[in-house]
């Protein structure tokens, strides 16, 4: 011990002793190690951890097969698989596989009463939902089966530890008091932990209500009973004993019976064996649901390999200047060992300094590594969509971040260590200070080292080129539509209790109010807005062609100005206009590549038949139209087939709507002025907005995260790779000082030398290029689902990445050529 406080003591007195050393080794390692652990700690927390909620690895969820989910008829809403409520009622009551059962879905409510909506995430839970999972109150109580009953007329809330803190300032008092969630009161009977929130990672949620309550709050909108709404997700508590596949097992043996039992009058004859055939299955529900993990999982892998990378850099450039380090101590080595010291023992005490190195830099890294995953979790959420995850290190983190620590420790230390107690005592005096490992043919290593940082650094800024091209070609697509100077506003208006004969024709009085505001060039309402998807999916065909030619396409109900709103041209035909009532000929217009689906040359005037919807009979509309193709679910979609039908025809206008609002002047002036209007015609109105350019950008969250981190990690490298190439040719210039002074002796020229520096330069960056391009050819195949309109091989991305390299080379060479130039001859052989 006494040895080891020593060694310590002298690494410590030897790194002070050379601070610029020191500082560089230690901030390359807390970017390598940092970057490393901030990735694997976002990585931890979306992928690896388990529930915060007790005996998480007793939980499954309860689904229906995913080959069975896109089969089904109806409603579905939701990003899971998901079941109706008269299914869930028939899990419960007749699985044998669990102790428990829990319910749940998403929902959204309002907390304001008129004006700008004020947004509350929400759940519906079952009443046994809290128990099965083990949570307890943080005050008041949960709920229990009573709080869950068919006919429940005054449900209570539960809220979350957050919401708490924000609405009611924490006060303890808070059960009894009362929550005002779409225009409905609810008593606060309790709320849940600060580590509890929910089921599904990434999100948390603001109030719990229990699923009788749906009737109370979307009133005839009433999903209890319906066998076509699709909204609610199934997790089960294991009994002792039990497995998943176990369960999954006895839930798929009464599957049939289960469908049979809750298949709904009116679903379409056509869907019925779809129906009947569907079996449920039970999967591990440790980790919970998350959308979170099915977007991010693969390009954080992909992250955590190029943080790999950089590390891997960071070392070889550290192992180059620990190498220079023991060149210029060899003297000192020799004299240890020649009093006596062993081999081994002076490697300990070289291991020691590295040590001590790799221990401030692991410690920075881990600081660093906070702020960096505070910044990525941010990076993939957005204001209208928050991203909550406990990023708090664990064991997992910390047994990772320790490993990497230990391996770049032994990975740049151990190599120079044993390479400076190979020359003999009697070999290092007689070298007379120049350094045995000063002579060419003890710059293999290191030249070797410079070479796999270049190759390195290769497939990181090829790597970082690709993502950022594939990020500017989404954000300069044409989607088919003009997305400049949109603002799109939601507007509720289910508290003024509207007629539905009445609805459309206030939808029109809306549209209208917002157009004659000054500075509004075009307004247009829709059910679906561009590049967010949805719509319903129903099976279509020309009349007469009967099932042959079905065509499964989404559908959205517009207004009259929607394409004059978009700016977009229609081919052919002409677009909805307002004789276009309820009453007469239902009318439809088609894309383009709806129109080549039809196998048709002229589609207009033919006959579109809809497949029956649930409750519903087969419906007819006349082809008045073809539009150009625009974008409908997002950016990266080939065409796809869709169907616009008239807003003014529809026969089930809903309480809400959303208005594409185009106009030059700037978007806190049309939103004042729309949000004014709308609540002088009435202040009963839920009014929202969003720029609709920032919805395009929140949806390339992903694609941005890969382009910033592997653009930071291509920098890194480039700054790594020249920093390794300086250090060697920096001390090959040192070394050589005799040789260049007898060169310049003998007649050789400023320019000569120069070349003879940078020749060598550009010779092993050429080496690293032919041994890189091997290896991006390689990796960059894992990234191909992740690029748009690029191949992973792209010959561009490569070209440019190599002529980067070479002159990042270029520079870092030409500061220690020069000073190569500037030797004189007769100093350097005086020296000598």
């Amino acid at each position: 011990m006494n040895s080891l406080l020593n060694d310590l003591r002298f690494g410590t007195r030897m790194l002070l002793k050379n601070p610029a050393f020191t500082a560089v080794s230690v901030l390359s390692l807390a970017l390598g190690i940092g970057a490393n652990t901030a990735i694997f700690q976002l990585l931890n927390a979306v992928r690896l951890k388990n529930l915060p909620v007790q005996n998480a690895q007793q939980l499954a969820q309860v689904r229906m097969r995913l080959s069975d989910v896109g089969k089904t008829r109806g409603n579905n809403g939701s990003r899971y698989p998901a079941v109706t409520n008269p299914l869930w009622e028939h899990i419960r009551d007749h699985q044998q596989g669990f102790s428990g059962m829990a319910a749940w879905a998403p929902a959204n409510f309002n907390l304001a009463q008129g004006g700008e909506v004020r947004p509350a995430r929400g759940l519906w839970v079952n009443g046994d939902f809290f128990n099965v999972l083990g949570v307890q109150p943080e005050l008041g109580r949960l709920f229990t089966v009573a709080d869950d009953q068919r006919g429940c007329s005054a449900p209570d809330v539960v809220i979350s530890h957050g919401f708490w803190q924000r609405e009611f300032g924490g006060v303890q008092d808070v059960v009894g008091r009362k929550v005002t969630l779409n225009d409905h009161q609810f008593s606060v009977v309790g709320v849940t932990p600060p580590s509890f929130f929910g089921l599904e990672v990434g999100k948390s949620f603001d109030v719990a209500l229990p699923i009788c309550a749906d009737a109370v709050v979307y009133g005839q909108i009433n999903r209890i009973d319906s066998g076509t709404n699709w909204w609610l997700m199934v997790t089960g508590r294991l009994k002792p004993g039990w497995t998943s596949q176990q369960a999954g097992a006895q839930l798929n043996a009464i599957s049939e019976s289960i469908f049979k039992a809750t298949l709904p009058a009116d679903y379409p004859a056509a869907s019925i064996n779809n129906y009947l055939n569907s079996r449920l299955e039970a999967v591990d529900g440790a980790g919970g649901y998350s959308a979170l993990r099915e977007n991010y999982e693969r390009p954080l892998w992909l992250l955590l390999a190029i943080a790999g990378l950089v590390l891997l850099i960071t070392c070889a450039n550290l192992a180059n200047l620990l190498l220079a380090r023991a060149s210029a101590r060899e003297r000192e080595i020799a004299v240890r060992q020649a009093v006596g010291a062993s081999r081994l023992r002076i490697i300990r005490q070289l291991l020691v300094e590295t040590l001590l190195l790799a221990f401030i830099g692991t410690a920075l890294g881990a600081g660093l590594a906070q702020a960096l995953t505070r910044f990525m979790v941010s990076s993939i959420g957005s204001a209208s969509d928050l991203v909550f995850l406990d990023v708090t290190p664990d064991w997992r983190v910390l047994g990772f971040t320790s490993a990497i620590a230990a391996l770049t420790c032994v990975f740049f230390g151990l190599t120079p260590a044993v390479r400076a107690t190979k020359v003999s005592p009697g070999a290092a005096m007689k070298a007379a200070g120049r350094g045995l490992t000063a002579g060419r043919e003890r710059f293999s290593l290191r030249r070797g080292l410079v070479v796999v940082q270049v190759a390195l650094s290769l497939v990181l800024v090829a790597t970082a080129l690709l993502f950022s091209r594939s990020l500017n070609k989404l954000l300069t697509l044409d989607a088919g539509f003009n997305q400049d100077n949109l603002v799109v506003s939601r507007v509720g208006f289910n508290r003024l209790h509207i007629d539905p004969s009445r609805r459309i024709g206030f939808r029109e009085e809306l549209v209208e109010r917002i157009k004659n505001i000054p500075g509004v060039d075009d307004v247009a309402e829709m059910d679906t807005l561009p590049l967010t998807g949805g719509g319903r999916n129903n099976a279509v065909w020309l009349e007469g062609n009967d099932s042959i030619d079905r065509i499964g396409c989404s559908f959205n109900r517009i207004g009259l100005d929607y394409f004059k709103t978009l700016q977009i041209p229609l081919v052919s035909g002409r677009s909805f206009s307002s004789s276009d009532v309820l009453n007469g000929p239902p009318v439809a217009i088609v894309n383009q590549t709806f129109a080549s689906m039809l196998h048709q040359p002229n589609p207009l005037g033919r006959q579109l038949v809809v497949e029956a919807t649930p409750g519903a009979s087969e419906t007819k509309f006349e082809i008045v139209g073809v539009a150009r193709d625009a974008k409908f679910e997002d950016l990266r979609e080939e065409p796809l087939p869709v169907v616009y039908l008239a807003s003014t025809q529809d026969p089930y206008p809903s309480t809400s709507r959303q208005f594409l609002i185009r106009s030059n002047l700037p978007s806190v002036e049309v939103t004042a002025s729309v949000n004014r209007s709308l609540l002088e015609l009435n202040p009963g109105l839920d009014v929202s907005f969003f720029i609709f350019r920032n919805m395009v950008r929140d949806s390339l969250l992903r694609e941005r995260l890969m382009a910033t981190l592997s653009g930071f990690f291509g920098l890194l490298a480039l700054l790594l790779a020249s920093i390794g190439l300086y250090g060697l040719l920096s001390y090959g210039v040192a070394s050589r000082t005799r040789e260049i002074g007898i060169r310049m002796a003998l007649g050789a020229g400023r320019r000569t030398v120069l070349s003879l520096i940078l020749r060598e330069a550009v010779f092993l960056v050429l080496i690293g290029l032919v041994v890189g391009v091997p290896v991006v050819l390689y990796v960059s195949r894992f990234a191909s689902t992740l690029l748009f309109e690029l191949s992973p091989t792209d010959p561009v991305s490569l070209a440019v990445a190599g002529t980067i390299l070479m002159l990042v080379a270029l520079v870092a060479g030409y500061v220690p050529a020069r000073r190569a130039t500037k030797v004189d001859p007769l100093i350097a052989l005086r020296d000598e």
